[in-house]
């Protein structure tokens, strides 16, 4: 790359930097709708680390917590009673959009918000306390095809959930009816960990990013990753993946966020730059991965088309299960 060209770039990225910080919005803050200690508050806390360290925001993000139907509680909130708010950005993920497609969301569906940005994505995973008699994922599907109701499985959200879909196509797989099991709604990652620590449910299903700090602590131990291959990561490469184990279950969860569907186009932008910026950086890749999480950028108009086809997608797949008609 030339001289010529690298001043060009830079004098462009000085424009969007400078153009982004004379308009940011007051009080900016993130919606977790969740119980905190899931995925939910965890990309929200990397957004608010990363805007600062960028110097994108002279305010931090601040954190606020609306659980509530996996989410329903705080689309129905920003859809309809906050929808112009210039600085509130909530956290999402493909659990969010599962239950959109699946009618949880109430009376608004995929078109209710406007779809900001996808910083990184997850894996799910099936997690057992560190003493759980089950050592391996066979282990486990043996016992559940003896008695299905026999273990308690800890999930976020209902039937039809992201924790319950992920786990309802590998018991599928293996012989075992979805139907049968013996599920405990719980709201969001962090609860399914703490009920899992404290030997209330005897499976997570749940995803890998909620579960390192806990795998980390030796509290527990990830019997299955729903990814495409073992994932590059000291702490995770020793984690099999069910394709490996013999059950074409994959698995992403998205982690991005939206906005009200009044917000301007203008406010919107600036936040649509700020995480282009973002995304474009070295530094924050680095950030990423140490908040457990992989590569995955999308924002603005590719977002929202991503968002649209993902819901028709488990909108099949719900039916498939007899969840829709």
């Amino acid at each position: 790359m030339g001289p010529s060209i690298r001043r060009v770039l830079l004098a462009a990225a000085t424009l969007l930097l400078c153009s982004a910080r004379a308009a940011e919005p007051v009080s900016p803050q993130c919606i977790v709708p969740a119980a905190s200690g899931g995925g939910f508050d965890l990309v929200c806390r990397l957004a608010r680390q990363a805007l600062q360290e960028a110097g994108l925001t002279d305010r931090p993000l601040q954190l606020s917590y609306m659980p509530g139907g996996v989410g329903a509680v705080a689309y129905n909130t920003i859809a309809a009673q906050r929808p112009a708010e210039p600085g509130t950005l909530v956290a999402f993920s493909s659990g969010s959009l599962l239950n959109l497609a699946l009618g949880k969301f109430g009376r608004f569906d995929e078109t209710a918000v406007r779809w900001l940005a996808v910083i990184g994505t997850s894996y799910g995973a099936l997690a057992v306390r560190a003493d759980s008699p089950y050592q391996t994922l066979d282990d486990l599907l043996a016992a559940l095809r003896k008695d299905p109701g026999s273990v308690v499985i800890g999930t976020s959200g209902t039937v039809g959930s992201q924790d319950w879909m992920q786990l309802a196509l590998l018991a599928r797989l293996a012989g075992i009816d979805p139907r049968e099991l013996h599920y405990v709604a719980l709201e969001g990652g962090g609860e399914i960990s703490t009920a899992l620590v404290a030997g209330h449910v005897q499976v997570g299903s749940t995803d890998i990013s909620d579960s390192m700090p806990h795998l980390e602590s030796g509290a527990v131990r990830l019997l299955v990753v729903f990814a495409e291959q073992r994932l590059d990561e000291p702490a995770m490469a020793a984690i099999p993946t069910a394709r490996e184990q013999g059950y074409d279950v994959v698995w992403p969860v998205l982690r991005g966020f939206y906005m009200g569907p009044q917000v301007s186009d203008a406010d919107y932008a600036w936040w649509k730059n700020a995480f282009d910026h973002l995304l474009a950086s070295e530094d924050f890749a680095a950030l990423r991965d140490r908040y457990e999480l992989f590569p995955y950028a999308l924002t603005g108009a590719e977002l929202d088309a991503h968002v649209r086809q993902k819901v028709a997608r488990y909108r099949k797949m719900a039916r498939d299960f007899g969840l829709i008609r």
